[in-house]
């Protein structure tokens, strides 16, 4: 069974449909690309997907349940991990401590458990202390580990998002743009990482990304939309090569002969 299954999947902002009745599926141990041009419903349907907008109408059944209607904090405990387009760090907190911040999630001593550092406390801490301490190595920014987010490089800032959201150990990672702003060699490292992340921790990777080379290199699946609906969908051979994606991309070259 796919992680998630969309079905029938719609968002309406008044008169604007922002995404029109649309379902595909994520499969298992998967790196999944979203495309398509400018206001196409791309980051709409991953803020749908993780509980950010509530769906008009449809169903996204993740992991055999159906999680439309669940708070954002309810969806990341049961697996589900996102970036964001724009840079979401806490600037004044270290890097080890943002991505320990990231894990309260998977957190389970209470208020109890805190005021009286009792063994299952000290337990859990240790267990947080260590697992953030492995994705910052991961994801290779652990030279900054003692550094506040905000001194970081913009590149290290993006890498530790997704340091944040590995520790929160998912089975669904998504990706909005993680390759904006990087230089061709910031690139060709994501590429590598993207495929360690998938390798490593054997979970679906799903991203929203413009640079098609990047897309090629990195997918095994690519969605493509437009005007919210599903233009096309398959390897990236078949949808870098569909006449309809060029199309969107590109649009249609006028055959009038304006000289004749």
């Amino acid at each position: 069974m796919p992680i998630i299954q969309v079905k029938n999947l719609h968002l309406q902002f008044g008169g604007l449909t922002a995404v029109n009745n649309l379902s595909f599926d994520i499969p298992n141990e998967t790196v999944m690309s979203v495309i398509g041009p400018n206001g196409a419903g791309k980051t709409s349907l991953f803020n749908m997907l993780s509980g950010f907008y509530r769906p008009t109408r449809g169903e996204i059944v993740f992991n055999g349940t159906n999680i439309v209607g669940k708070q954002p904090h309810q969806i990341t405990a049961q697996g589900m991990a996102r970036t964001f387009q724009n840079l979401r760090v806490f600037p004044n907190l270290t890097v080890l401590e943002n991505v320990m911040a990231g894990m309260h999630s998977r957190t389970k001593q209470g208020l109890y458990g805190a005021l009286f550092h009792t063994k299952a406390q000290r337990l859990e801490e240790e267990t947080i202390l260590s697992v953030a301490e492995e994705c910052i190595r991961f994801v290779g920014i652990d030279k900054y580990r003692n550094r506040r987010a905000k001194n970081l490089p913009y590149g290290a800032q993006r890498y530790l998002e997704i340091a944040r959201a590995l520790a929160i150990q998912p089975k669904v990672l998504f990706l909005d743009e993680p390759a904006a702003g990087f230089n061709f060699t910031e690139k060709q490292d994501l590429i590598d990482l993207i495929g360690r992340i998938r390798r490593t921790y054997k979970i679906s990777v799903v991203l929203i990304e413009h640079d098609m080379g990047l897309i090629n290199k990195v997918s095994e699946r690519v969605l493509v939309l437009n005007y919210g609906q599903k233009l096309a969908e398959g390897t990236p051979d078949e949808v870098l090569n569909n006449p309809l994606v060029i199309e969107a991309y590109l649009g249609k070259e006028d055959e009038t002969d304006e000289s004749a």
